[in-house]
This record gives C-alpha cells, structure tokens and sequence, in this order.
C-alpha cells in the first residue's frame, strides 16, 4: 500500500534518501553560512548571548556534516547506477554525471579543510585558520551548483523555488557583510582611536581630581603638555645648586 502510494519501494529507497538528504544538507548549510555571515558582524543574536550564537553555528555545522554525509553514501549504495566511494572526495573520478559529481567532490574537499582546521585551530596561526576557513564561502555556490546539475528536482517546481531563495538569501547577506566591511574603521586607525580614547580619560580623571600638570620650565614638557620626568630632575637640580 506504502509502495503504491509515495512510489518507494526497496528499489528506490536509496535513491530518495540521497535526493532527501541532498536537499536538506544544502537548506543547513545555508543557514551555517548565513549565521556565520551574521556572528562575525553582530556577534549575537536578538534573544541569545554570544556563546549561545556559537553554540548554535557549530551544532548546525556539525548537523550539516553528518547529512552530508548520509547523502553520500546514499548516492555510492544506490545500485541504479556505479558512483566509486572515491568520487565522493576525488573530483572527476565517476563517470556517471563527471561534472556535477565533481562539484560535489570539491565542495566536500572544502568542507573537510574546514573541519580539520577547526580542530587543529590550537596548533595553527590565526591567519593560517583564518584563510582555510573563508573556503566556506567558496563551499556553498560550489554544492549549490552540484545540487543543481546533479538534481532534476531541484531545476522545477517547488525545489526550484526553495534553491534560488536559497541562493538569495546568501547574496543578501553577502552584499550586507561586504558593505558593513567596508564602512568598518581600519585596524590601524581603531588602535590610534582608542589610544587617543585612553589619553582623554586619563587627563579628564586627573583634572577630576584636581592633580593639574605643573606648569613647563625652559620650554621643555611633554606632547601632552605636562612636565616630563627630565624636566623635573633637571629643576631638582637648579634647586640644589641656588
């Protein structure tokens, strides 16, 4: 009865879960991506203290991982056609749909740099963990495009729709990142701001506590307009000698 009316049967099972499993990896890594987009903006979201955020990227990450994996091995044990275990990480290595599985090779390759750096992030330089990890966004349009040329689900009908407010979404948020970057403050100009920010509070605290700079002798003083430790050592010492 089950057969006749969703159309699976032991035959197909394989096949439907490697497409189930294909969709939903790709609707999960898009919500990665765009939640990564927004921690490294905002840090956190409405509701949610910040480790709460990360909590919440790295679980996704690892849920998106693990159907991607499913995926895979739905796609080699379906025996409708020969897909090699290896094609999954080599790209061009099938010769059932070459250029679509290949995608998909490279998009899992990227993946995999992704998360061995992750765990390997004590022992490597920030900016080494840093350029791995910006590979994920070279990851996602690359599994889009394998979804969407090794899929025909996902080139009409309601997938289709559900793909490109995929690839929308991801655009947006690409576009707003970039944009917020580039109105941030440079590094550099950041430390000289906040330095400056320092100075001011130390001064305005000494003028507070009525701890007024003495007044410059000779013309020498500091860049801040106060006496340096020389200039007072050296009026000790024109004391000493009247």
């Amino acid at each position: 009865m089950l057969d006749s009316v969703s159309g699976i049967s032991s035959s197909t099972v394989l096949w439907y879960a490697s497409r189930a499993t294909g969709v939903v990896a790709l609707l999960l890594m898009t919500a990665v991506l765009l939640l990564g987009l927004l921690v490294t903006r905002q840090g956190r979201l409405p509701g949610l203290p910040r480790f709460a955020v990360t909590g919440l990227h790295r679980n996704l990450s690892l849920v998106s991982v693990v159907f991607v994996v499913l995926h895979v091995l739905a796609a080699v044990g379906d025996s409708y056609v020969h897909i090699p275990l290896t094609a999954a990480v080599i790209p061009l290595a099938s010769s059932y749909e070459r250029l679509a599985l290949g995608l998909g090779a490279v998009s899992l390759d990227l993946m995999i740099a992704i998360i061995v750096t992750s765990l390997l992030r004590r022992h490597l330089s920030r900016r080494l963990w840093r350029a791995v990890h910006l590979l994920a966004y070279a990851s996602w349009p690359v599994a889009w495009l394998h979804s969407i040329t090794a899929s025909t689900d996902l080139r009409h009908g309601w997938l289709f729709l559900l793909a490109v407010g995929c690839a929308l979404l991801v655009a947006i948020a690409v576009i707003w990142r970039l944009s917020a970057a580039s109105r941030d403050v440079p590094r550099a100009e950041r430390v000289g701001l906040l330095m400056a920010a320092v100075h001011d509070r130390g001064s305005l605290k000494d003028r507070l506590m009525g701890r007024e700079a003495p007044a410059p002798r000779d013309g020498r003083e500091g860049r801040d307009g106060r006496t340096t430790p020389m200039d007072a050592l050296a009026a000790r010492e024109r004391t000493g000698r009247r």
